[in-house]
Protein backbone atom coordinates (compact mmCIF):
# COMPACT_ATOMS: atom_id res chain seq x y z
CA UNK A 1 0.00 0.00 0.00
CA UNK A 2 1.18 3.12 -0.98
CA UNK A 3 1.20 6.54 1.21
CA UNK A 4 -1.74 8.49 -0.56
CA UNK A 5 -2.35 12.32 -0.20
CA UNK A 6 -4.84 14.07 -1.65
CA UNK A 7 -4.52 18.32 -2.36
CA UNK A 8 -9.00 19.90 -2.28
CA UNK A 9 -10.08 22.57 -2.00
CA UNK A 10 -11.85 25.03 -3.96
CA UNK A 11 -11.37 26.09 -7.37
CA UNK A 12 -8.02 28.31 -8.55
CA UNK A 13 -6.39 27.87 -4.75
CA UNK A 14 -3.46 26.43 -6.53
CA UNK A 15 -3.73 22.50 -5.71
CA UNK A 16 -2.47 22.05 -9.51
CA UNK A 17 0.68 24.19 -9.23
CA UNK A 18 1.06 22.55 -5.81
CA UNK A 19 0.77 19.04 -7.37
CA UNK A 20 3.48 19.97 -9.83
CA UNK A 21 5.99 21.35 -7.30
CA UNK A 22 5.81 18.18 -5.65
CA UNK A 23 5.61 15.86 -8.66
CA UNK A 24 8.50 17.54 -10.30
CA UNK A 25 7.18 18.33 -13.26
CA UNK A 26 4.32 19.75 -15.35
CA UNK A 27 2.02 17.08 -15.50
CA UNK A 28 -0.79 19.27 -14.31
CA UNK A 29 -2.33 21.72 -16.51
CA UNK A 30 -2.35 25.61 -14.79
CA UNK A 31 -3.98 28.38 -15.52
CA UNK A 32 -5.79 31.15 -13.71
CA UNK A 33 -8.75 30.54 -15.17
CA UNK A 34 -10.81 28.84 -12.15
CA UNK A 35 -11.64 24.65 -13.16
CA UNK A 36 -8.95 24.22 -15.28
CA UNK A 37 -8.67 20.89 -13.81
CA UNK A 38 -11.79 18.51 -13.63
CA UNK A 39 -10.36 14.70 -13.84
CA UNK A 40 -8.21 13.66 -10.66
CA UNK A 41 -5.03 13.40 -11.60
CA UNK A 42 -2.06 10.95 -10.02
CA UNK A 43 1.69 11.35 -9.57
CA UNK A 44 4.57 10.23 -7.43
CA UNK A 45 5.67 13.23 -5.36
CA UNK A 46 8.51 14.14 -2.88
CA UNK A 47 9.48 16.50 -0.51
CA UNK A 48 13.18 15.35 0.67
CA UNK A 49 13.02 11.87 2.22
CA UNK A 50 9.00 11.12 1.86
CA UNK A 51 7.65 9.85 -1.29
CA UNK A 52 4.04 9.35 -1.91
CA UNK A 53 1.00 8.97 -4.18
CA UNK A 54 -0.63 12.52 -4.83
CA UNK A 55 -3.53 12.95 -5.62
CA UNK A 56 -5.22 16.63 -7.45
CA UNK A 57 -8.69 17.00 -7.95
CA UNK A 58 -11.33 19.23 -9.28
CA UNK A 59 -12.38 22.68 -7.14
CA UNK A 60 -15.06 21.32 -4.64
CA UNK A 61 -18.11 22.44 -6.20
CA UNK A 62 -21.49 22.92 -4.37
CA UNK A 63 -23.13 20.70 -6.89
CA UNK A 64 -24.88 17.28 -6.25
CA UNK A 65 -26.75 16.47 -9.52
CA UNK A 66 -25.58 15.09 -12.60
CA UNK A 67 -24.28 18.03 -13.96
CA UNK A 68 -20.71 18.28 -15.10
CA UNK A 69 -19.61 20.01 -11.89
CA UNK A 70 -21.76 17.54 -9.78
CA UNK A 71 -19.79 14.82 -11.69
CA UNK A 72 -16.71 16.37 -10.32
CA UNK A 73 -17.51 16.83 -7.03
CA UNK A 74 -18.11 12.78 -7.24
CA UNK A 75 -14.76 12.80 -8.54
CA UNK A 76 -13.09 14.52 -5.61
CA UNK A 77 -14.97 12.59 -3.32
CA UNK A 78 -13.02 9.21 -4.46
CA UNK A 79 -9.34 10.39 -4.44
CA UNK A 80 -11.10 11.36 -0.69
CA UNK A 81 -11.90 8.38 0.31
CA UNK A 82 -8.52 6.73 -1.12
CA UNK A 83 -6.45 9.19 0.54
CA UNK A 84 -4.42 8.89 3.70
CA UNK A 85 -4.46 12.27 4.69
CA UNK A 86 -6.30 15.54 2.87
CA UNK A 87 -4.21 18.64 2.46
CA UNK A 88 -6.88 21.32 2.16
CA UNK A 89 -5.99 24.77 0.02
CA UNK A 90 -6.98 27.66 0.85
CA UNK A 91 -6.08 31.06 -0.94
CA UNK A 92 -4.13 33.25 1.62
CA UNK A 93 -4.59 36.39 -0.31
CA UNK A 94 -8.35 36.11 -0.21
CA UNK A 95 -8.92 34.54 3.06
CA UNK A 96 -11.30 32.24 3.91
CA UNK A 97 -14.76 32.48 1.79
CA UNK A 98 -17.99 30.64 2.67
CA UNK A 99 -16.87 27.93 0.30
CA UNK A 100 -13.90 27.12 2.22
CA UNK A 101 -15.89 27.07 5.52
CA UNK A 102 -18.88 25.03 3.92
CA UNK A 103 -15.81 22.18 2.75
CA UNK A 104 -14.00 21.88 5.70
CA UNK A 105 -17.27 21.10 7.39
CA UNK A 106 -17.40 18.45 4.38
CA UNK A 107 -13.70 16.88 5.07
CA UNK A 108 -14.17 16.86 8.88
CA UNK A 109 -16.88 14.83 8.83
CA UNK A 110 -14.79 12.08 6.33
CA UNK A 111 -12.89 11.69 9.68
CA UNK A 112 -9.77 11.82 7.60
CA UNK A 113 -6.35 13.30 9.17
CA UNK A 114 -6.55 16.74 7.33
CA UNK A 115 -3.49 19.44 7.12
CA UNK A 116 -4.53 23.25 6.06
CA UNK A 117 -2.04 24.81 3.83
CA UNK A 118 -2.70 28.54 3.08
CA UNK A 119 -1.14 29.28 -0.66
CA UNK A 120 -0.21 32.28 -1.96
CA UNK A 121 1.88 33.65 1.12
CA UNK A 122 4.39 34.85 -0.47
CA UNK A 123 3.49 38.55 0.51
CA UNK A 124 2.74 40.29 3.95
CA UNK A 125 -0.90 40.69 2.63
CA UNK A 126 -1.60 37.61 3.08
CA UNK A 127 -1.38 37.62 6.80
CA UNK A 128 -4.90 38.27 7.30
CA UNK A 129 -6.27 35.61 5.48
CA UNK A 130 -3.71 32.81 7.12
CA UNK A 131 -5.39 34.63 10.88
CA UNK A 132 -9.02 34.08 9.15
CA UNK A 133 -8.18 30.42 7.97
CA UNK A 134 -7.58 29.27 12.47
CA UNK A 135 -11.62 29.42 12.23
CA UNK A 136 -11.99 26.96 10.12
CA UNK A 137 -11.09 24.54 13.28
CA UNK A 138 -9.04 22.57 11.53
CA UNK A 139 -5.58 23.48 13.84
CA UNK A 140 -2.48 24.61 12.38
CA UNK A 141 -2.13 26.75 9.52
CA UNK A 142 0.62 25.60 7.33
CA UNK A 143 1.45 29.22 4.95
CA UNK A 144 3.40 28.10 1.72
CA UNK A 145 4.03 29.59 -1.61
CA UNK A 146 3.40 26.45 -4.23
CA UNK A 147 4.83 28.78 -7.04
CA UNK A 148 7.91 29.98 -5.60
CA UNK A 149 8.61 26.55 -3.05
CA UNK A 150 8.02 28.46 0.02
CA UNK A 151 7.46 26.85 3.29
CA UNK A 152 7.64 23.17 2.00
CA UNK A 153 9.88 22.19 5.36
CA UNK A 154 6.51 23.11 7.12
CA UNK A 155 4.43 20.79 4.33
CA UNK A 156 7.31 18.22 5.28
CA UNK A 157 6.86 18.25 9.07
CA UNK A 158 2.75 17.64 8.81
CA UNK A 159 2.97 14.99 6.49
CA UNK A 160 5.68 13.19 8.47
CA UNK A 161 3.39 12.77 11.56
CA UNK A 162 1.03 10.46 9.57
CA UNK A 163 3.95 8.91 6.59
CA UNK A 164 4.44 5.38 6.08
CA UNK A 165 6.88 4.09 3.71
CA UNK A 166 6.75 1.66 1.42
CA UNK A 167 9.46 -0.63 -0.84
CA UNK A 168 11.27 2.21 -3.20
CA UNK A 169 10.73 0.96 -7.16
CA UNK A 170 13.55 1.58 -9.47
CA UNK A 171 13.08 3.79 -12.23
CA UNK A 172 12.96 2.34 -15.60
CA UNK A 173 14.13 4.02 -18.86
CA UNK A 174 13.05 1.89 -21.91
CA UNK A 175 16.21 2.53 -24.61
CA UNK A 176 14.78 -0.10 -27.09
CA UNK A 177 17.73 -2.50 -26.47
CA UNK A 178 17.99 -6.17 -26.52
CA UNK A 179 19.32 -5.73 -22.04
CA UNK A 180 15.64 -4.05 -21.41
CA UNK A 181 13.65 -6.79 -23.49
CA UNK A 182 12.76 -8.80 -20.47
CA UNK A 183 12.06 -5.69 -18.27
CA UNK A 184 9.96 -4.17 -20.87
CA UNK A 185 7.64 -7.55 -20.83
CA UNK A 186 7.36 -7.37 -17.02
CA UNK A 187 5.86 -3.79 -16.42
CA UNK A 188 2.41 -2.53 -17.57
CA UNK A 189 1.48 -1.79 -20.82
CA UNK A 190 1.53 1.83 -21.79
CA UNK A 191 -1.23 2.64 -23.50
CA UNK A 192 -2.56 5.73 -24.51
CA UNK A 193 -6.23 6.41 -25.80
CA UNK A 194 -6.22 9.42 -28.09
CA UNK A 195 -8.34 11.09 -30.92
CA UNK A 196 -10.76 13.97 -31.44
CA UNK A 197 -13.12 15.53 -28.78
CA UNK A 198 -16.38 13.42 -27.82
CA UNK A 199 -15.24 10.26 -29.71
CA UNK A 200 -15.57 8.40 -26.47
CA UNK A 201 -12.40 8.50 -25.19
CA UNK A 202 -13.02 8.52 -21.81
CA UNK A 203 -16.07 5.97 -21.61
CA UNK A 204 -13.64 3.41 -22.84
CA UNK A 205 -11.03 3.97 -19.92
CA UNK A 206 -14.51 3.32 -17.55
CA UNK A 207 -15.53 0.63 -19.61
CA UNK A 208 -11.54 -0.81 -18.52
CA UNK A 209 -11.28 -0.02 -15.36
CA UNK A 210 -15.12 -0.90 -14.28
CA UNK A 211 -15.47 2.34 -12.72
CA UNK A 212 -16.85 5.78 -13.41
CA UNK A 213 -13.30 7.13 -13.41
CA UNK A 214 -13.38 9.70 -15.88
CA UNK A 215 -15.77 11.76 -16.46
CA UNK A 216 -17.94 11.38 -19.34
CA UNK A 217 -21.23 13.24 -21.12
CA UNK A 218 -22.46 15.15 -24.15
CA UNK A 219 -20.10 17.98 -23.19
CA UNK A 220 -17.37 17.94 -25.65
CA UNK A 221 -13.85 18.46 -24.53
CA UNK A 222 -14.58 17.38 -21.12
CA UNK A 223 -11.37 15.86 -20.49
CA UNK A 224 -8.05 18.08 -20.58
CA UNK A 225 -5.18 16.50 -18.25
CA UNK A 226 -3.94 13.18 -19.96
CA UNK A 227 -4.78 10.87 -16.66
CA UNK A 228 -3.54 7.33 -15.86
CA UNK A 229 -4.90 4.48 -14.21
CA UNK A 230 -4.31 0.91 -13.70
CA UNK A 231 -5.97 -2.28 -14.25
CA UNK A 232 -5.45 -5.59 -15.49
CA UNK A 233 -6.18 -7.72 -18.80
CA UNK A 234 -6.57 -11.56 -18.01
CA UNK A 235 -2.93 -10.94 -15.69
CA UNK A 236 -1.79 -8.73 -17.62
CA UNK A 237 -1.05 -5.19 -16.27
CA UNK A 238 -2.10 -2.21 -18.16
CA UNK A 239 -1.66 1.64 -17.62
CA UNK A 240 -3.75 3.42 -19.60
CA UNK A 241 -3.40 7.45 -20.21
CA UNK A 242 -6.97 9.28 -21.28
CA UNK A 243 -5.97 12.28 -22.88
CA UNK A 244 -8.11 15.70 -23.84
CA UNK A 245 -9.37 15.62 -27.45
CA UNK A 246 -7.38 16.58 -29.81
CA UNK A 247 -8.64 18.76 -32.64
CA UNK A 248 -7.10 20.91 -35.70
CA UNK A 249 -4.39 23.71 -34.66
CA UNK A 250 -6.65 26.37 -36.45
CA UNK A 251 -9.68 25.28 -34.51
CA UNK A 252 -7.73 25.08 -30.82
CA UNK A 253 -8.42 29.12 -29.54
CA UNK A 254 -8.37 28.98 -25.95
CA UNK A 255 -4.98 28.54 -23.80
CA UNK A 256 -6.19 26.12 -21.91
CA UNK A 257 -6.87 23.94 -25.11
CA UNK A 258 -3.78 24.38 -26.19
CA UNK A 259 -2.27 23.05 -23.14
CA UNK A 260 -4.26 20.19 -23.00
CA UNK A 261 -3.68 19.41 -26.79
CA UNK A 262 0.61 19.68 -25.51
CA UNK A 263 -0.28 16.82 -22.80
CA UNK A 264 -2.34 14.55 -25.23
CA UNK A 265 1.12 14.97 -27.53
CA UNK A 266 3.13 13.82 -24.29
CA UNK A 267 1.21 11.23 -23.29
CA UNK A 268 1.84 9.52 -27.21
CA UNK A 269 5.48 10.49 -26.74
CA UNK A 270 5.68 8.14 -23.11
CA UNK A 271 3.02 5.38 -24.51
CA UNK A 272 3.84 2.20 -25.78
CA UNK A 273 0.63 1.66 -27.75
CA UNK A 274 -1.71 3.78 -28.57
CA UNK A 275 -5.46 3.75 -29.38
CA UNK A 276 -7.08 6.13 -32.24
CA UNK A 277 -10.88 6.48 -31.27
CA UNK A 278 -12.81 7.25 -34.62
CA UNK A 279 -16.03 8.48 -33.46
CA UNK A 280 -18.00 6.48 -36.25
CA UNK A 281 -20.98 8.53 -36.37
CA UNK A 282 -19.11 11.14 -38.41
CA UNK A 283 -16.85 8.77 -39.76
CA UNK A 284 -13.30 9.06 -40.37
CA UNK A 285 -11.76 12.59 -40.86
CA UNK A 286 -8.84 14.36 -41.93
CA UNK A 287 -7.68 15.19 -38.03
CA UNK A 288 -7.90 11.31 -37.40
CA UNK A 289 -5.69 10.81 -39.83
CA UNK A 290 -3.21 13.37 -38.35
CA UNK A 291 -3.29 11.65 -35.24
CA UNK A 292 -2.28 8.62 -36.40
CA UNK A 293 0.73 10.45 -38.35
CA UNK A 294 1.22 11.66 -35.12
CA UNK A 295 1.67 8.57 -33.88
CA UNK A 296 3.44 6.58 -36.43
CA UNK A 297 6.40 9.73 -36.69
CA UNK A 298 6.80 9.10 -32.66
CA UNK A 299 7.56 5.46 -33.14
CA UNK A 300 4.52 4.23 -31.47
CA UNK A 301 2.22 1.42 -31.94
CA UNK A 302 -1.33 1.91 -32.91
CA UNK A 303 -4.78 0.60 -33.11
CA UNK A 304 -7.72 1.96 -34.50
CA UNK A 305 -10.87 1.92 -32.04
CA UNK A 306 -14.08 2.48 -34.34
CA UNK A 307 -16.41 3.76 -31.46
CA UNK A 308 -20.04 4.06 -31.80
CA UNK A 309 -20.52 0.76 -33.99
CA UNK A 310 -23.90 0.41 -32.82
CA UNK A 311 -24.83 3.33 -34.69
CA UNK A 312 -23.72 2.27 -38.13
CA UNK A 313 -26.46 1.19 -40.45
CA UNK A 314 -24.74 -0.34 -43.55
CA UNK A 315 -21.73 -1.74 -41.42
CA UNK A 316 -19.67 -3.65 -44.28
CA UNK A 317 -19.44 -0.30 -46.59
CA UNK A 318 -18.47 1.38 -43.62
CA UNK A 319 -15.77 -0.69 -42.43
CA UNK A 320 -14.73 -1.13 -46.27
CA UNK A 321 -14.13 2.51 -46.81
CA UNK A 322 -12.63 2.89 -43.29
CA UNK A 323 -10.35 0.38 -44.25
CA UNK A 324 -9.40 1.41 -47.27
CA UNK A 325 -9.05 4.99 -46.54
CA UNK A 326 -6.65 4.13 -43.69
CA UNK A 327 -4.40 1.96 -45.82
CA UNK A 328 -4.29 4.81 -48.56
CA UNK A 329 -3.15 7.34 -46.23
CA UNK A 330 -1.12 5.41 -43.50
CA UNK A 331 0.45 3.11 -46.18
CA UNK A 332 3.63 3.32 -43.81
CA UNK A 333 1.97 1.14 -41.46
CA UNK A 334 -0.13 -0.92 -43.52
CA UNK A 335 -1.91 -3.63 -41.46
CA UNK A 336 -2.69 -1.14 -38.74
CA UNK A 337 -5.46 -3.46 -36.37
CA UNK A 338 -9.11 -1.70 -36.83
CA UNK A 339 -11.09 -3.13 -33.90
CA UNK A 340 -15.20 -1.99 -34.37
CA UNK A 341 -16.59 -1.39 -31.06
CA UNK A 342 -19.38 0.19 -28.77
CA UNK A 343 -17.10 1.80 -25.39
CA UNK A 344 -20.52 2.23 -24.00
CA UNK A 345 -22.13 -1.08 -24.14
CA UNK A 346 -18.87 -2.33 -23.78
CA UNK A 347 -18.67 -4.42 -26.42
CA UNK A 348 -15.69 -5.65 -27.89
CA UNK A 349 -13.50 -3.86 -25.54
CA UNK A 350 -11.22 -7.35 -24.85
CA UNK A 351 -10.90 -7.60 -28.85
CA UNK A 352 -9.77 -3.91 -28.55
CA UNK A 353 -7.25 -4.84 -25.55
CA UNK A 354 -6.34 -7.78 -27.38
CA UNK A 355 -5.38 -6.17 -30.51
CA UNK A 356 -3.34 -3.75 -28.28
CA UNK A 357 -1.15 -6.39 -27.04
CA UNK A 358 -0.41 -8.47 -30.13
CA UNK A 359 1.02 -5.04 -31.63
CA UNK A 360 3.15 -4.93 -28.51
CA UNK A 361 4.73 -8.04 -28.89
CA UNK A 362 5.34 -7.46 -32.77
CA UNK A 363 6.57 -3.82 -32.13
CA UNK A 364 8.87 -5.72 -29.67
CA UNK A 365 9.74 -8.42 -32.25
CA UNK A 366 13.79 -8.67 -32.54
CA UNK A 367 15.10 -10.68 -36.00
CA UNK A 368 18.65 -12.76 -36.54
CA UNK A 369 21.09 -10.86 -38.17
CA UNK A 370 21.64 -13.94 -40.29
CA UNK A 371 18.15 -14.33 -41.34
CA UNK A 372 17.53 -10.17 -42.20
CA UNK A 373 21.17 -10.73 -44.69
CA UNK A 374 20.13 -13.81 -45.92
CA UNK A 375 16.62 -11.88 -46.47
CA UNK A 376 18.44 -8.84 -47.85
CA UNK A 377 20.28 -10.55 -50.77
CA UNK A 378 17.18 -12.08 -51.79
CA UNK A 379 15.45 -8.87 -52.20
CA UNK A 380 18.01 -7.02 -53.72
CA UNK A 381 18.83 -9.65 -56.36
CA UNK A 382 14.74 -9.35 -57.01
CA UNK A 383 15.40 -5.72 -57.68
CA UNK A 384 18.82 -4.23 -57.33
CA UNK A 385 19.71 -0.81 -56.21
CA UNK A 386 19.02 1.81 -58.75
CA UNK A 387 22.32 3.55 -60.39
CA UNK A 388 23.80 6.92 -58.66
CA UNK A 389 26.75 8.81 -60.67
CA UNK A 390 27.44 5.91 -63.22
CA UNK A 391 27.44 3.51 -60.09
CA UNK A 392 25.88 0.81 -58.79
CA UNK A 393 24.77 1.52 -55.11
CA UNK A 394 25.87 -1.17 -53.31
CA UNK A 395 23.86 -2.90 -50.55
CA UNK A 396 26.30 -4.90 -48.32
CA UNK A 397 24.68 -5.52 -44.63
CA UNK A 398 21.79 -5.26 -42.51
CA UNK A 399 21.25 -5.43 -38.82
CA UNK A 400 18.59 -4.77 -36.32
CA UNK A 401 20.29 -1.90 -33.68
CA UNK A 402 16.95 -1.94 -31.31
CA UNK A 403 13.20 -2.63 -31.06
CA UNK A 404 10.51 -0.39 -30.13
CA UNK A 405 9.94 0.52 -32.50
CA UNK A 406 11.98 -1.85 -34.97
CA UNK A 407 15.00 0.05 -36.21
CA UNK A 408 17.82 -1.04 -39.03
CA UNK A 409 21.25 -0.21 -39.74
CA UNK A 410 21.78 -1.04 -43.59
CA UNK A 411 25.26 -0.57 -44.94
CA UNK A 412 25.43 1.18 -47.87
CA UNK A 413 28.70 2.46 -50.21
CA UNK A 414 26.79 5.55 -51.04
CA UNK A 415 24.10 6.48 -48.49
CA UNK A 416 23.34 9.70 -49.74
CA UNK A 417 22.57 8.83 -53.00
CA UNK A 418 19.77 6.13 -52.29
CA UNK A 419 16.29 7.12 -53.19
CA UNK A 420 13.31 6.78 -50.69
CA UNK A 421 11.75 4.59 -52.54
CA UNK A 422 14.28 2.04 -52.43
CA UNK A 423 14.29 2.22 -48.99
CA UNK A 424 10.08 2.28 -48.48
CA UNK A 425 10.64 -0.81 -51.09
CA UNK A 426 12.85 -2.37 -48.55
CA UNK A 427 10.50 -1.60 -45.48
CA UNK A 428 7.38 -2.74 -47.37
CA UNK A 429 9.03 -6.56 -47.85
CA UNK A 430 10.51 -6.53 -43.99
CA UNK A 431 6.64 -5.94 -43.35
CA UNK A 432 5.58 -8.91 -45.46
CA UNK A 433 8.00 -11.21 -44.95
CA UNK A 434 8.42 -10.78 -41.29
CA UNK A 435 4.94 -10.33 -40.30
CA UNK A 436 5.73 -6.80 -39.07
CA UNK A 437 2.56 -5.20 -40.74
CA UNK A 438 0.57 -2.46 -38.44
CA UNK A 439 3.78 -1.01 -37.16
CA UNK A 440 6.31 1.43 -38.05
CA UNK A 441 9.75 0.24 -39.02
CA UNK A 442 12.83 2.92 -39.24
CA UNK A 443 15.51 2.08 -41.35
CA UNK A 444 18.67 3.67 -41.07
CA UNK A 445 21.82 3.86 -43.35
CA UNK A 446 25.84 4.20 -43.01
CA UNK A 447 27.92 4.21 -45.27
CA UNK A 448 30.25 0.84 -45.50
CA UNK A 449 33.43 0.74 -44.41
CA UNK A 450 36.28 -0.44 -47.43
CA UNK A 451 37.82 -3.31 -45.65
CA UNK A 452 41.13 -2.47 -48.33
CA UNK A 453 41.08 1.13 -47.11
CA UNK A 454 43.32 0.97 -44.02
CA UNK A 455 46.08 -0.76 -46.55
CA UNK A 456 45.75 1.83 -49.07
CA UNK A 457 46.31 4.34 -45.78
CA UNK A 458 49.51 2.28 -44.41
CA UNK A 459 51.51 2.37 -47.81
CA UNK A 460 50.48 6.23 -48.52
CA UNK A 461 52.59 6.68 -45.07
CA UNK A 462 54.97 4.49 -46.38
CA UNK A 463 55.63 6.30 -49.89
CA UNK A 464 55.61 9.51 -47.55
CA UNK A 465 58.47 8.40 -45.28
Amino acid sequence: MTFTVSLVGRPNVGKSTLFNRLVGKKLAIVDDTPGVTRDRREGMGKIADLKFKLIDTAGLEESFDDSLEGRMRLQTETAIQQSDVCVMMIDGREGVVPMDEHFSLFLRKTNKPIILVANKCEKQSSIFGIGEAYGLGLGEVISISAEHGEGMGDLYDALKQYYFEEPAQEEFIDTGHEKDDEIVKKRPLQLAIVGRPNAGKSTLVNSCLGEERMLTGQEAGITRDSISSDFEHYGKKVKIFDTAGLRRRGKINEKIEKLASADSIRAIKFAQVVILMLDMEQGIEKQDLSIASTVINEGRALVIGANKWDKVEDKEKTLNELRNRIEASLNQVRGVPIVTLSALNGKNIEKLIDSAFNIFDTWNIRISTSKLNDWLRYKTEQHPPPMASGRRIKVKFISQIKTRPPTFYLNVSLPDEMPESYIRYLAQGMREDFDLKGIPIRILMRKSENPYEHLRNKKAIGKRK
